[in-house]
């Protein structure tokens, strides 16, 4: 069930600038706390409301996609409720009514840390190990191309892997002259064990990364994430394993610190149904010194997860509206939301 001070704490803003009437408060607020008590509050089980069509209608309305149209790719890029929509606006509107060096980098940006901090605490890991970043992709090649390899190193991912990581190792392969191992898992293959002995078969005494989907793009299949890191813990002297989450995070329920991994990327604007253009890199606390940022930061940032979120200039409003989507999807309550889904 969602906290209320958890909530109020997501979405409302530093006292210190209390007095700035831009940042006050809004419908948005107040909207978002009226939906969210409503659904976290409607009695029955997961599988009870699964096909109570009072429910789901209730929660279709939060968003403002033409009625006329049935969209079929929410895993692509969700569409945000409107609460979402209307935060992300408010805070757009703040950082051009007010000179950007203030509503920027002294409001807004702090803000982020709120966010950062639900983040990590409904997925169950350390505030530390979460870095908000654009999208799956990004998060993903921060993994695939900072981690240090010499010519000769293989690095391997299945044929069902998403095609821009793909790219990403093929264009890493050709560019520093490691071998790509990509090994074929057949269609359909939903056999625990068979997925695992095919993940070991085709590990070499060569590789030194992997890739790996936790649920396929293709199918919709969930991968056994933990028995394969810890089979590639066991190889090789430990073969680091980045895990693909762009469709898993906010689809079911489940806890990274429960899946034994050290990298692991997702969007925020799929199935948590955040602005677009928001996304969530996860690294375990004691691998963020010896993974590269795509983009350079300073030395003293190499143990910090924020050092992935060197990309310049760029909009607070996307990744602070966020904390909306995270309270919508709470108050669905994830293994509601699973249910429906199956």
């Amino acid at each position: 069930m969602l906290d209320r001070r958890n909530f109020i704490g997501a979405i409302t803003i530093p006292a210190a600038f209390a007095g700035l009437a831009a940042l006050a408060p809004t419908i948005s607020y107040a909207r978002t706390r009226a939906i969210v008590d409503e659904l976290a509050s409607t009695p029955g089980t997961p599988g009870e409301l699964a096909g109570d069509e009072d429910f789901w209608s209730r929660i279709a309305l939060a968003f403002t996609i033409d009625r006329s149209v049935i969209n079929l790719n929410n895993g692509g890029v969700s569409p945000s409720p409107l609460f979402v929509q209307e935060a992300m606006k408010r805070h757009l509107d703040f950082s051009n009514t007010t000179p950007p060096p203030v509503s920027l980098w002294r409001i807004l940006e702090p803000q982020k840390e709120t966010v950062r901090e639900r983040l990590a605490r409904a997925w169950g890991v350390d505030p530390e190990e979460i870095a908000i970043t654009r999208n799956s992709s990004e998060s993903l090649q921060i993994c695939q191309l900072g981690i240090d390899l010499k010519a000769g190193d293989e690095i391997m991912a299945c044929t069902q892997d998403y095609g821009r990581m793909l790219t990403t190792f093929k264009q890493r392969a050709r560019r520093e002259g490691l071998t790509f191992n990509q090994f074929k898992l057949p269609i359909p293959c939903e056999d625990d064990a068979e997925i695992l002995r095919l993940y070991e078969k085709a590990i070499t005494p060569k590789t030194r990364l992997i890739l790996m989907s936790h649920i396929i793009n293709i199918t919709g299949q969930i991968l056994p994430v933990k028995k394969i890191c810890d089979l590639a813990r066991s190889k090789n002297g430990g073969i680091p394993v980045v895990v693909d989450g762009a469709h898993a995070l906010a689809h079911f329920q489940f806890k990274l610190s429960d899946l034994g991994c050290d990298y692991y990327g997702v969007s925020l604007h799929k199935w948590l149904f955040a602005p677009h253009g928001t996304g969530l890199l996860y690294v375990r606390r004691d691998k963020i010194k010896g993974l590269w940022p795509m983009q350079p930061s300073e030395e003293k940032l190499d143990t910090d997860i924020r050092k992935f979120e060197e990309i310049g200039t760029h909009p607070a409003a996307n990744t602070l509206a966020i904390a909306e989507a995270l309270a919508f999807h709470a108050g669905i309550g994830p293994e509601r939301k699973f249910a429906r889904l199956v």
